[in-house]
């Protein structure tokens, strides 16, 4: 299979690229470890490009809860050349405690920490904090020496700030980060920004305003070996519907983003309209206050043990989970790919998603599941009863679905990235040796004004030069300092306001005792 973008040559996905071999990768990332759909993906990568022999280091915020789930392949032929990891400090947040806010860090510190000196390349995954600084950076270095960056937009920021943020609020911050993300991806450092899905794309072209000829879509894969119908329990089928109920599945983190406000209304129409189901959910959040809002939405539900939750599950026993199910629901708006959504088709489990993010591109309506527009609750809660009537129609959907999911392999999708990789590095190689060769001299002005005066000193256009470029500098360093103090400010008011919901309860017992007495 080959593939072409734009003015690059067509390129075999079946081969990686021998021209990335030994070049020396240096890879930043939000979240690396905990268990989420970013994480996984980029340990994929890691993984493929290391395998292959390419020179990784990760570069990521500490994990503050310790709950790794995982450790990438590594390089031992040249472990001692290079640091192959390197975590740095930051503020975690109060609803997801896995990710954290980076604290400010040179770019040149991560080159001396990792290889000793600038990488050939820079992977961004789902860049926020860290991916800003180094992109912010990277931009007030001379043509020269900027080190080409490719970026994987995974995460809609945007889309959770109008979520997480009240009002107003939410709304700013919605617009400040497109505003930022549009203002960092234009650079030309900037050589190709992978994207999951057409709603994705939207918003990088409509709404951040980034140049279409950047943008290339990089679906994801799914491990049918690990996820597929062979793994299916009758001991777990057994334990949670002990009288043949239906089984209604999903896997998420356990966050308010996530939609869960939005399956517990549909949990609470099934059973009012005496479908016999059980809701399994796999997975949970770090941060246990926010876990138990989760769990509270569905109120009655888990008192008849309709809604069933398991915590986190990782390796077979997460394969086993999936597979299963009778149908899986997927209710989120945020997600920019989907990967449970694959996970599930794999399994042989037909979907149930609302039509909004990327499961829009995955799921084929009325083929391997349905997708129902996102505010549709009742439209939602028919195909749920529909394929809880139809055991012939779960058959065949789910068919459709595992051989769907069987067409998405990681090898061809880290292939794909390797040859963006090698191409981009070659291009600069290639730019450095022109500019060698050229004897013309040319004079950089950085945005002054070419007036002749100026430039009968070179100490003083030098002078000039250098103030110009250094109050760029700090002016776009403020920017991002002064976005990160008021995230930091919001997230100490919401870590009060969860620490103040949970001793509310222990202050009313006490009071109330108190007036017994």
């Amino acid at each position: 299979m080959a593939t072409t973008t734009g003015s690059l040559p067509p390129r075999d996905l079946n081969a990686f690229p021998d021209g990335l071999r030994g070049r020396r990768i240096l890879l930043c990332t939000e979240s690396f470890g905990p268990v989420n759909g970013v994480s996984r993906t980029t340990l994929m990568l890691v993984n493929h490009l290391r395998s292959h022999g390419a020179l990784v280091a990760v570069v990521a915020p500490d994990n503050h809860t310790k709950a790794n789930t995982f450790a990438p392949v590594g390089t031992d032929d040249v472990g001692a050349t290079y640091r192959q990891e390197v975590r740095l400090t930051g503020y975690p947040l109060p609803f997801n405690p896995e990710l954290s806010i980076v604290y400010p860090v040179r770019l040149s510190t991560l080159y001396q920490r990792t290889f000793g000196g600038p990488p050939d390349l820079i992977y961004l995954a789902s860049p926020a904090s860290l991916g800003f600084q180094v992109m912010l950076q990277l931009r007030k270095h001379s043509a020269e020496s900027q080190v080409p960056i490719i970026s994987n937009f995974q995460t809609d920021l945007a889309g959770y700030c109008k979520i997480l943020f009240p009002g107003a609020l939410g709304s700013f911050a919605s617009w400040m980060f497109a505003r930022t993300q549009g203002y960092l991806f234009s650079h030309p450092s900037v050589k190709t920004i992978f994207y999951p899905s057409t709603f994705v794309r939207r918003y990088l072209e409509g709404v951040a305003g980034v140049q279409g000829e950047k943008l290339d879509i990089l679906r994801r894969g799914v491990s049918t070996e690990g996820f597929n119908p062979a793994r299916r329990s009758e001991a777990l089928r057994k334990k949670w519907a002990p009288n043949g109920e239906l089984i209604l599945f999903t896997c998420s983190r356990l966050a308010g983003e996530k939609g869960f406000e939005f399956l517990a209304q549909v949990a609470s129409e099934l059973d009012r309209r005496r479908l016999g189901f059980k809701l399994v959910i796999v997975g949970g959040n770090r941060n246990a206050l926010v876990e138990q809002e989760v769990k509270e939405m569905f109120g009655s539900l888990r008192e008849k043990k309709k809604v069933i939750f398991t915590g986190f599950k990782v390796g077979d026993d997460l394969t086993a989970h999936y597979a299963s199910a009778d149908v899986f629901l997927h209710c989120s708006i945020t997600e920019t790919f989907g990967l449970v959504v694959l996970e599930a088709m794999a399994s042989g489990v037909p979907v149930v998603a609302r039509d909004e993010g990327g499961p829009s591109d995955i799921v084929e309506h009325g083929k391997t599941g349905y997708l129902i527009p996102p505010h549709e609750l009742g439209g939602f809660v028919e195909k749920v009863i529909e394929l809880g009537r139809s055991a012939q129609l779960r058959e065949r959907l789910g068919r459709a679905s595992y051989a769907r999911a069987c067409e998405a392999t990681w090898e061809k999708i880290g292939n794909k990235v390797a040859w963006r990789m090698a191409d981009a590095i070659e291009k600069r190689e290639t730019e450095r040796a022109d500019r060698k060769l050229t004897t013309t001299t040319t004079i950089s002005n950085a945005g002054v004004p070419t007036y002749g005066w100026l430039f009968m000193s070179g100490a003083l256009r030098q002078l000039v030069v250098s103030g110009i470029v250094d109050a760029k500098l700090v002016i776009g360093l403020c920017t991002i300092l002064g976005i990160w103090v008021g995230v930091s400010v919001y997230l100490v008011v919401t870590k009060v306001g969860h620490l103040a919901k949970a001793l509310t309860p222990r202050m009313s017992a006490r009071m109330r005792l108190l007036l017994q007495w």
